[in-house]
């Protein structure tokens, strides 16, 4: 085996074959081709065990530490990851670049597509002497068995707080290369590399089944490199020959984890696979046509960001299930690139080819009009990006058509809650969603679902009875007979017919009694009303939800942003997209606002527009500006975090401040003034030695969560909190 694939006897093959199979059906993750290697020759069990029963010693494990620049860990390397209690051991599983040009919706500047590592920018590769480049490294914790392996309780710990892994379990770094060459090699040759010189005492164990000196008969560091990749070479041709496998690259997952998910409906499934397709293919194609000309137009699409753009997705990408994800999203692009055009050039006339496979999961390149470029294999990689960023004037632009940013999901503004569930009846409170009011539908509690489903099976009839606090109904709104159905989980009442006073994120109160066949739903008044936005209301609502889905270009009847005008693109999406707090607030980092808004970077006039709109809405108290910071992950936090890069941010303020007379309720010159003040609520210096209540450090707390501040919620040291409060007679 350490002379290649050709050498290897076809009954060695065989076994070699029928092993790897079991283990890439085990993996959760794509097994790449360095991890195979890696379960032959360190001996990795398929019960469950993982590398648990080796000889591995895992304090050889080179250490990531947060906040340092880490040498080369390609894909295969065991390493631990530091912590502020137990280590972390784990197998890298997947790599990726994680260029911070790249935008959240996938969108990539034309020069980081195929950029060598160290580029500063468009047609500047920067220096060259140790390149520096970012990486998203995704790690297998449960790789070493259950022994090694941290409780799910103190994961999510780590994750919450993300100083060693981010939110989603992975690790972001950058990456200090030796050499420009070092950081151009293939997977495989920097695997060896890493394995003959980091790695060495584990590579030649005597603890192994057979070492590699062994193999090659001596430790020659140009025999062992030679017999090393002879054994890559060989994995990956027996990866390659296995007829229930399909490979992205160097990655190989099984036909059937492929066919699951394209019959599963569900997020990132087969609708949402044909979605990002279809979406790549004519992400190039011009909106509209000037004179008859069109310009050339070229947008380059990042996987990995790409895909968390699709609702219901956060979860999905957590762990290994990113790896998962992003190559089963390669290959599907493959497969339509492939089997729907010819070389690339679809019928529409844009031409789709790979550009790099490594950035951000793979960037795919959307190029109209594709006729007039030279054909080649649409999945090789050029770095077409790069290279034009060396060619003449760039491509004229054109205007793009604003992007329709997804719906926020149930899990992420809540699903509602129960009040009572007795003898008598079951009382349930949710929140009315922008889905919900376009379809006309609304969710039925669990509870409700089970016991319609024991007694009245899949599709029964129901009547609702709606009562509008303080409002009269139509007639056909009040009492209407809607359908239940009860065929999967997520049981709904169906063809409901909304009355006009209803909105998103307004609060419904539901009822229904044991073995009735009867639903209340109501809503709840105010004490006094509300105005919050545009909006005005004397009934209870949710401030998330209101936020995040009453925004311009929504209402009953769609939710689109076309035809929006620049002052509602941005207030679409600074609350669509921005950090958002318990209190409905949001804010958003205002240099990410463009590309958020078209889902790449608009041209110079559509950009200026957004400017120019952005300072209006500030001007006139409808945006308030902010300071915020931007941690090591990416992610943006407010208020700003010590040590962090500071970044400006725009905030949407859902209502507008309480105005509080300072001298009493009577009027402005009137003969009733009386010598009362309003003092609202601050900070005081405490005595040395002394410390606040519990009570003032949760007024504190209150008093933020009115401020829209999103953390950092404890008072400082040595202060305590003054209530707002009047003073005088």
């Amino acid at each position: 085996m350490t002379k290649g694939y050709d050498a290897v006897p076809d009954e060695e093959r065989d076994r070699l074959r029928s092993y790897l199979e079991a283990v890439v059906a085990a993996r959760p993750a794509p097994v790449h081709t360095t991890v195979a290697f890696n379960a032959v020759y360190f001996g990795y069990e398929v019960g469950g065990d993982g590398y648990g029963g080796s000889p591995l010693c895992v304090d050889d494990f080179p250490v990531i530490t947060f906040g340092e620049c880490a040498p080369v860990l390609p894909v295969g390397a065991m390493v631990c990851v530091a912590t502020g209690s137990d280590p972390l051991y784990a197998e890298i599983v997947y790599r990726e670049g994680a260029h911070p040009e790249m935008g959240t919706l996938g969108d990539v500047p034309a020069w980081v597509s195929g950029a060598p590592a160290g580029a500063e920018g468009r047609g500047r590769p920067g220096d060259g002497a140790a390149p520096r480049r970012r990486e998203l490294l995704v790690l297998d914790l449960d790789a070493f068995g259950p022994a090694l392996s941290l409780s799910s309780a103190q994961l999510h710990r780590l994750r919450t707080r993300r100083r060693w892994i981010n939110e989603d379990g992975h690790v972001v770094v950058d990456v200090r290369y030796p050499s420009p060459e070092a950081a151009r090699r293939d997977d495989l040759t920097a695997y060896a590399d890493h394995l003959l010189t980091t790695a060495r005492e584990q590579l030649l164990s005597p603890l192994v089944p057979v070492s590699l000196a062994a193999l090659v008969g001596g430790t020659r560091d140009d025999d062992l490199r030679a017999g090393l990749l002879g054994l890559l070479g060989t994995v990956r041709g027996v990866l390659n020959s296995i007829a229930a496998l399909r490979t992205w690259g160097d990655y190989a997952m099984t036909r059937t984890s492929l066919a699951d998910c394209w019959r599963n409906s569900g997020p990132l499934g087969g609708d949402d696979l044909r979605s990002l397709a279809a979406a790549v293919e004519r992400a190039a194609t011009p909106g509209r046509r000037r004179y008859g000309l069109t310009t050339p137009v070229t947008v380059y699409t990042a996987v990995g960001p790409r895909l968390r753009g699709f609702p219901g997705a956060a979860e999905l990408l957590r762990g290994v299930g990113y790896a998962a994800a992003v190559c089963r999203a390669n290959v599907a692009l493959a497969d339509v690139v492939q089997g729907e055009s010819d070389q690339g050039l679809f019928e529409n006339g844009s031409r789709i080819t790979l550009d790099d496979a490594f950035e951000g999961g793979g960037v795919w390149r959307s190029h109209h009009p594709g006729d007039a470029e030279v054909p080649g294999d649409p999945l090789t990689p050029t770095g077409r990006g790069w290279t034009s960023a060396f060619s003449a004037p760039s491509e004229p632009e054109t205007e793009s058509e604003p992007v329709d940013l997804p719906l926020p999901d149930g899990a992420f503004l809540g699903t509602g809650d129960l009040l009572r569930s007795d003898a008598q009846e079951i009382v349930w409170r949710a929140p009315l969603r922008l889905a919900q009011l376009i379809d006309g539908w609304f969710p039925v509690h669990p509870y409700v679902a089970e016991e319609l489903r024991r007694s009245h099976g899949a599709y029964p009839t129901v009547r609702l009875e709606l009562n509008h606090a303080g409002e009269v109904l139509d007639e056909k709104e009040a009492v209407q007979d809607v359908t239940v159905e009860l065929v999967d989980d997520s049981a709904r009442l169906t063809g409901i017919t909304w009355p006009g006073g209803f909105f998103p994120g307004l609060i419904l109160e539901l009822c229904r009694l044991r073995g009735g066949s009867v639903i209340h739903l109501t809503t709840i008044r105010l004490r006094e009303r509300a105005q919050v936005g545009d909006r005005a209301t004397g009934h209870c609502y949710d401030p998330c939800v209101l936020t995040r889905e009453d925004v311009p270009g929504s209402d009953r009847h769609g939710d689109s942003a076309v035809r929006l005008g620049p002052r509602q693109l941005v207030m679409r999406t600074v609350r669509r997209c921005g950090l958002l707090t318990l209190d409905g607030h949001a804010l958003m980092d205002r240099s990410v606002l463009p590309s958020a808004i078209y889902g790449r970077r608009p041209t110079r006039s559509q950009a200026a527009a957004l400017e120019s709109a952005v300072s209006e809405l500030l001007a006139e108290r409808l945006l308030e500006p902010a300071l915020g910071s931007r941690d090591a992950w990416g992610q943006p936090h407010f208020p700003p975090c010590d040590g962090q890069r500071t970044i400006a941010l725009i905030g949407y303020c859902p209502a507008l401040p309480r105005v509080i007379r300072p001298w009493g309720d009577s009027d402005p010159g009137g003969e009733g003034l009386r010598d009362v003040q309003f003092v609202p609520g601050h900070l005081r210096r405490l005595r040395p030695g002394c410390s606040p209540s519990d009570v003032q450090r949760a007024a504190f707390r209150e008093h933020c969560r009115g401020l829209g501040k999103a953390d950092g919620w404890e008072l400082p040291h040595g202060y305590t909190f003054v209530t707002e409060h009047t003073r005088g007679r």
